[in-house]
């Protein structure tokens, strides 16, 4: 008999022979069979568990939408002159930001209320719809009629076609923002993933199609034919399968609508607080250092707050899971406080590590004036888990003064140290002021946190 017939021999000897393993596998008592077994498990484990696995999805898909909308970017200066990349960036963020204050935050209020709608949830999601549109068209026009004092570069979209294509644009992308919020709460958090992959892909692939068209428009174009088309899959798949199921799943009642305005009215208060520390400090830095200086800090906070965004976005997850189980709130907390942190531990690391080598890629001035302000604002990412947790658990209990002054201080305390500190230290100032405030903050919301956790668990118990 050859080696290779004695080694065939013995392996067919070997898989009809029992296995002598306590562990049942799929073959004999072999590693790697042991390995794959194990990461089968624990990909089965993290599937069931939907506060992490949503979490996941929903951290990945805010990561994604980023890299791939500066992917979109870079290939505008590409195809297109530094004026034309000027001009509809402008415009583009002008229809999202106002289509930010129009939308009202009801995004966040269907991740709220979405979960516990049972029957009612087309009903709610439909009259959330109706009332961000409504809103970002009007506030869209009213922009519109005050461009030539506030925006007058901005003055190319007083013709008829822009005009309202600009309105419909804002309106389109309240919708936009809504229909992850009804994801999210019916659970469909891959759809979210997917519909933010599909615009991202979409409109760098029809802007390569209209720069070959030589359409002097091409960015815009591109954009809300994007747009449009992530909103049309999405709410086929929201509507036909996403909707009508949750509604199956569940005979909740609706929350009264004054109840709902209410909570959206004090979150929409704190995230315009959060928003303006996110847009005062660059205009700070920019008075006080020039466009160079702002470049560095807006280059180093873009990188940073990808942590930031990530960390958010994982905590809608535990809102969802929350509103749908309260009694196991604070057992979804203390998980979420806990896997976000050492999640964020290995994160923070490798940018402290690789600061320098990340903003060198940008050139050898960023890496030389951002290296130290890009750390620290680094390390803000943990205390920020802290406050995510403290600002999601009270948006599940209604705690509407937290969900506005949690805010409402950190964006103070930044702002007031970033004027202190910048004058005498610049950047690193900044960054200074950046890791006093939120270290501050989360210092001061770790004993509130205990304390609601624990009074939660003690009510879990008087149930039993």
């Amino acid at each position: 008999m050859s080696i290779l017939d004695h080694t065939r021999s013995r392996r067919r000897t070997a898989a009809a022979r029992p296995c002598s393993c306590p562990v049942a596998l799929p073959c004999e008592c072999s590693y790697p069979a042991l390995l794959r077994a194990r990461i089968r498990a624990g990909a089965q484990s993290l599937r069931a568990d939907s506060l992490m696995h949503n979490g996941h999805v929903l951290a990945a898909s805010s990561i994604v939408a980023a890299g791939l909308g500066a992917f979109f970017w870079i290939l505008a200066t590409r195809y297109y002159s530094v004026e034309a990349v000027g001009r509809s960036y402008a415009a583009l963020s002008a229809a999202m930001f106002l289509a930010t204050l129009g939308s009202l935050n009801l995004g966040d209020a269907l991740v709220r209320f979405v979960p516990a709608a049972g029957r009612h949830t087309r009903h709610l999601v439909l009259r959330c719809y109706a009332i961000s549109v409504g809103f970002s068209a009007a506030v869209a026009v009213g922009f519109l009629l005050l461009v030539p004092m506030v925006a007058p570069n901005l003055g190319f979209l007083d013709s008829p076609v822009l005009a309202v294509a600009f309105v419909a644009a804002t309106a389109g992308y309240a919708v936009f923002v809504l229909q992850d919020g009804a994801l999210t709460g019916t659970r469909r958090t891959g759809w979210v993933l997917g519909e933010n992959a599909v615009f991202a892909v979409a409109k760098s692939l029809l802007l390569a199609g209209c720069a070959a068209l030589a359409v002097g428009t091409g960015i815009l174009v591109a954009w809300a034919v994007a747009m449009v088309v992530s909103i049309a899959l999405a709410n086929v798949v929201l509507f036909r399968r996403a909707v009508p199921a949750h509604e199956a799943a569940g005979d909740a009642d609706a929350e009264p609508p004054q109840r709902v305005l209410h909570w959206a009215g004090a979150d929409y208060i704190g995230n315009l607080f959060s928003f303006a520390s996110y847009s005062a400090v660059p205009l700070i830095v920019l008075a006080q250092l020039g466009p160079e200086g702002s470049a560095y800090y807006s280059l180093a906070f873009v990188i940073a707050s990808t942590l930031f965004v990530a960390t958010f976005s994982m905590g809608h997850s535990l809102v969802v899971e929350g509103a749908r189980d309260p009694k196991r709130l604070a057992e979804y907390a203390r998980r979420m406080l806990r896997h976000t942190g050492l999640l964020l531990v290995g994160a923070v690391l490798v940018i402290e590590i690789g600061a320098r080598r990340i903003l060198g890629v940008f050139g050898p001035e960023y890496a030389a004036h951002g290296t130290a302000v890009l750390r620290l604002l680094a390390l803000c990412a943990l205390p920020i888990a802290v406050t995510n947790v403290v600002i999601q658990v009270a948006r599940v209990r209604r705690a509407l003064p937290w969900m506005i002054g949690v805010r409402m201080a950190s964006a103070t305390m930044i702002v007031t140290l970033v004027v202190l500190l910048l004058p005498r230290h610049g950047l690193t100032g900044v960054g200074l002021a950046w890791v006093i405030s939120e270290y501050t903050m989360a210092a001061a919301l770790l004993p509130v946190l205990r304390r609601w956790l624990r009074a939660m668990e003690g009510d879990q118990d008087h149930d039993h």
